[in-house]
């Protein structure tokens, strides 16, 4: 059944003033295209668990893949705001359609932009900004999640090639990715990154089944055996576990920025019920713990909304840390996740039904809350900041 998106933008304290107008612009132009292209169809998809694979073209042609990497290699030539918002308004649709595009163009645009040579980034980049290829960015393993320096997944030398063996879990994308940007370990222990290609002999792509999370997103495994990669594939601007981790916070700043769409729309559909159901003879948004309910996630949804916008700012002089992004992801997932539950019970019963979002963003949100970073980590990681102490080993 095609739901009809009404959806609104909430902006309860101006902070569409402090936007330029090609972020608004931005902002507009992806909300239509979720309005027409996701929304009618995300249900139905996320229902049956299945991906909505013709979407990759889609978020190419509105310039949501690597929309702040430069016009040359496929980008959009955009400031990190602006990158933001189209992630805002992405996630407002799914968190699986803006992870979609997040992995295209954090993880695997980004890492072969800063990293890669001139020719890997002529070969890949305009195919990925297009959407002719999709891609995938391999670093959790099976045994090394919240620990990638526990990566078994390596490669070894062996004339003018190396030859990959391992593993990576939990892959957004990796069944129907074309190029996997992997990160191993070679012979001295120093993590590498190595651009792999479907078709190469020993590497294959599972899908994995069962998930009651981001059910409209495809998710896989990567397996390698005995692959073997041409040196002109490793990425040689970058050695360590710096060069997957600048990618995480790429990543991770979208996230903070994506999880206020989801947020608001379950907001925005939470308030118009309440005014449009009718109990003991009024509509139960005049009802004060309703009020409560809705004050509170319009609060919480500003607090993050400024949130993002600092770290924008932040990014865009490029002085956003780490730990400051660890710091947004962190609150503004947990608060979406939240405002998704409070936002379930003004719905009542019909708030598990397909007919209303907040169901579908809520068991989202579970993973978003999860992935890139889990929850208590990101918590660490702002105690490590702030105590100088690590409590990680």
């Amino acid at each position: 059944m095609a739901r009809t998106d009404r959806y609104e933008h909430h902006d309860y304290y101006g902070i569409d003033e402090l936007l330029s107008d090609d972020h608004k612009l931005a902002r507009e132009a992806v909300q239509a295209w979720v309005k027409k292209e996701v929304s009618p169809i995300i249900e139905d998809y996320s229902n049956r668990s299945e991906c909505p694979h013709h979407l990759f073209k889609g978020l190419a042609e509105i310039g949501a893949f690597g929309p702040s990497l430069p016009v040359e290699y496929g980008g959009g030539g955009m400031d990190e705001i602006a990158y933001g918002v189209i992630m805002q308004e992405l996630e407002r649709g799914d968190s699986g359609v803006r992870s979609m595009a997040s992995v295209q163009g954090s993880l695997v645009m980004y890492p072969i932009y800063r990293f890669g040579s001139e020719e890997q980034k002529r070969k890949y980049l305009p195919k990925l900004g297009s959407g002719e290829y999709i891609g995938c960015f391999g670093l959790t393993e099976p045994d090394h999640g919240s620990n990638p320096n526990g990566m078994i997944t390596n490669i070894k030398e062996d004339g003018d090639s190396y030859i990959l063996n391992g593993a990576k879990m939990w892959i957004t994308n990796s069944p129907v990715a074309d190029v996997a940007v992997v990160w191993a370990k070679d012979e001295e222990g120093i993590v590498r990154g190595v651009i792999v290609e479907k078709g190469m002999p020993g590497f294959s792509a599972p899908e994995i089944h069962g998930k009651w999370s981001l059910r409209a997103s495809i998710t896989g495994e990567l397996v390698f055996e005995d692959v073997r990669v041409p040196k002109e594939n490793i990425l040689p601007n970058v050695a360590g576990l710096k060069g997957p981790l600048s990618c995480l916070s790429k990543a991770r700043y979208g996230i903070a920025w994506g999880a206020i769409g989801a947020a608001l729309d379950c907001y925005d559909s939470a308030l118009r019920y309440s005014k449009e159901r009718i109990q003991f003879g009024k509509p139960i948004g005049q009802f004060q713990l309703t009020q409560k309910k809705l004050a509170e996630m319009i609060t919480e949804i500003t607090k993050a909304q400024l949130l993002a916008w600092r770290l924008g700012t932040l990014a865009n002089k490029g002085e956003a840390s780490p730990a400051q992004i660890s710091m947004a992801k962190r609150n503004n997932v947990h608060m979406a996740l939240e405002i998704a539950r409070e936002a379930r019970q003004i719905h009542g019963g019909m708030g598990i039904t397909n007919e209303y979002p907040c169901m579908r963003h809520m068991m989202n949100l579970e993973t978003v809350l999860t992935y890139e970073g889990t929850h208590d980590i990101h918590l660490l990681i702002t105690g490590l900041d702030v105590t100088g102490l690590n409590a990680f080993g």
